[in-house]
């Protein structure tokens, strides 16, 4: 047994507290542990030029995944630094929570920052096979070199005729620290263009060696120009935008800082989108200042609706969602002290921005209605209509879980439903007919141990094209679902409605069995386009198949041989030398029951088509074309294509 005691503990030193554990600074050891990486250095450069520092940051992605970063600000202070009696390139490189930006509520160095906690650019060293600084400040170059965390050959120091001062970071990330390096080539362009958007004016060249790509990225006036390009000009309202400066503090007992915030925003019936940005950091999650938009925007909203009598008699309030729905919104805010939730700087958890920016809305979105009355009529009517037409969704889906669940027997619920004897999901097989017939012939060929037989009448809707309300007034439908088991597939945030459960699926294989001519092809269709619409999952998990039957029953003597298309049948005839019949398929009614059992149920002897998702989407299109309005389609269609199926006519 190994011994506990006091040499049992030790501690990292040096690149190992990256290195060993690179999750605890990046948040994972990944490909997004890499990216994240990747962004600390990046936002050093803007930092600067948010500052005022150079007004274009150089991004290069090389072919071996190395990259490097040059921007034209101040340039890194890396000389001897008599306060700490050391060199700065030390405490910056090779020192955890070492910068020049913990000051920043004094609006020293920096006023709002991306890097606060001293971290990104040791991290970031310390993690990388190699890293070479070049950087040009007080009339001197400098010049470093890493290798695995390590610095080699110490700080290199020469005079310098400066044109303009700045830093260029080279480095590859670690493949001993991170799973991957091979970041893709979207992750820089999303990066790039969000952080264009909220540094208005700031240029941003990419060159990718991997991707053979060149690209610039620039909004001169922000998140007004991206507002306008991601608008589309199908705007509802006019874009409005606010901005506000103000000073506070997260509690009584912490010292003031600086917030300042500009939002812009309008409404749309095609598009909704909200991002938030803080100290250009985009925060996926948001934090406290979607906390603050979505309570000042449904306060306002909400407030404006009750005075002004728009509500219906005792209708429920709107919630926010049904803002949302309508709303393109971007929030970029910036503060002398933030609160992030980690280091990935995903969400900021600051009170007094929360409250400063909820109050400071609350307020501006109260003028704006009452001041802009045409704008205010389309926002009341189309938030109303989202409501309401959100509320009609709920009562359905709550309609179609009434219909769909129960405890009452389904052998008792489900019409002309014939169900098998084997408990065995995975042997339990379901076949979905056309008519009573086709039941009545089924019923007799089948193994009942293991196959149950579901009938339809006539053909289903096209699930494709009726609306929910319509799918779940057909009875078929319905009963179609039930026997399946498994539910549908509604998207809902109530987690009290009914939802698809793959669990739930009483079947192995779900088999439609349709006559082989046009009509029992339509019902095929409309049956794959209904577990299309409302079951997809079922063909992405391959339970779903067509039985083929034959178009032909050839007599030789004693032998009876099924032809399943025109060329099967002739190759047949091929082989006799002496007098034969054949007999054409009249439809699945009219077999016998050892025939449907040879040709149709026997898993030994049946041909069984699986339905994949490509052919189902293909199918669809066929179909639209074919019954649908086009009509010019549905001619060329035929004139070019129709000879092909020639053998489905029969001019007997």
């Amino acid at each position: 047994m190994n011994n506990y005691d006091n040499e049992s503990i030790s501690s990292l030193k040096g690149a190992e507290r990256v290195r060993k554990r690179p999750a605890v600074i990046f948040g994972s050891d990944d490909i997004d542990g890499c990216q994240h990486s990747v962004f600390e250095i990046i936002s050093n450069s803007i930092d600067e030029a948010r500052e005022g520092f150079g007004k274009k940051i150089e991004i290069h992605r090389y072919a071996d995944d190395s990259i490097s970063v040059k921007d034209y600000g101040r340039g890194i202070p890396v000389d001897f630094n008599q306060n700490e009696n050391c060199y700065n390139w030390q405490l910056l490189f090779c020192e955890l929570y070492a910068g020049g930006k913990f000051s920043n509520v004094d609006e020293q160095n920096y006023s709002f920052s991306l890097g606060l906690n001293g971290l990104g650019l040791c991290s970031t060293q310390y993690s990388s096979e190699y890293m070479d600084v070049e950087i040009f400040r007080d009339g001197f170059k400098y010049n470093l070199h890493f290798e695995k965390g390590e610095n080699v050959g110490g700080l290199q120091k020469s005079k310098a005729n400066l044109s303009a001062t700045s830093t260029f970071i080279k480095w590859k990330p670690d493949r001993e620290v991170f799973t991957s390096i091979d970041i893709p080539h979207e992750f820089f362009v999303d990066i790039l263009r969000r952080q264009a958007i909220v540094n208005a004016g700031l240029l941003f060249e990419f060159v990718d060696e991997k991707s053979d790509k060149k690209q610039n990225f620039i909004y001169q006036n922000g998140i007004k120009d991206y507002i306008n390009e991601i608008s589309a000009d199908k705007n509802l309202t006019a874009i409005y935008f606010f901005n506000h400066e103000a000073y506070g503090k997260d509690r009584d007992d912490k010292q003031k800082y600086k917030l300042k915030f500009e939002i812009a925003f309008c409404f749309n019936n095609e598009i909704n989108l909200m991002e938030y940005y803080h100290n250009s950091s985009w925060l996926e999650y948001g934090g406290s200042p979607d906390k603050a938009v979505r309570s000042a925007f449904l306060s306002a909203i909400d407030n404006y609706l009750r005075e002004n009598s728009l509500y219906k008699k005792d209708e429920k309030k709107i919630i926010f969602q049904d803002i949302e729905d309508s709303l393109i919104l971007i929030s970029s805010s910036f503060s002398t002290s933030t609160s992030y939730e980690n280091q990935t700087k995903k969400s900021i958890t600051n009170k007094f921005i929360q409250d400063e920016m909820t109050n400071y809305l609350k307020t501006q979105l109260k003028i704006l209605l009452i001041e802009n009355k045409a704008d205010t009529e389309k926002i009341c009517a189309q938030i109303l209509a989202n409501k309401r037409s959100r509320e009609t969704a709920e009562r359905t889906r709550i309609n179609i879980k009434k219909k769909l669940t129960g405890n009452i027997d389904i052998n008792n619920r489900v019409e002309k439903f014939v169900d098998c004897r084997s408990k065995d999901i995975n042997k339990r097989e379901i076949y979905i007919v056309e008519g009573d017939s086709a039941l009545g012939a089924c019923k007799l060929g089948r193994d009942s141990e293991f196959q149950a037989i579901m009938p339809v009448r006539g053909k289903i809707l096209n699930c494709l094209k009726a609306s929910l309300d319509k799918i779940m007034a057909s009875d078929i439908i319905i009963d179609l679902i039930k026997v399946l088991g498994c539910g549908i597939e509604i998207k809902s945030k109530n987690k009290d409605l009914v939802s698809f459960d793959l669990a739930k699926l009483r079947w192995n294989k779900i088999i439609i069995c349709t006559d082989a001519d046009v009509d029992g092809f339509q019902i095929r269709t409309l049956i794959l386009t209904m577990l299309y619409c409302l079951t997809p999952t079922l063909i992405n998990e391959k339970k779903v198949f067509i039985a083929e039957s034959p178009l032909y029953e050839i007599n030789y003597g004693k032998k009876t041989f099924f032809a399943y298309t025109e060329k099967e049948k002739s190759d047949i005839i091929k082989k006799f030398d002496g007098k034969y019949t054949i007999q054409r398929s009249k439809g699945l009614g009219e077999n016998e029951p050892d025939m449907m059992w040879q040709t149709t149920m026997n898993p030994q002897t049946r041909k069984l088509i699986q339905v994949c998702p490509e052919e189902i989407e293909h199918t669809q299109k066929i179909f639209d074309m074919l019954l649908g309005t086009d009509l010019e389609s549905r001619k060329n269609f035929i004139a070019n294509f129709g000879y092909k199926y020639l053998d489905l006519i029969d001019v007997s």
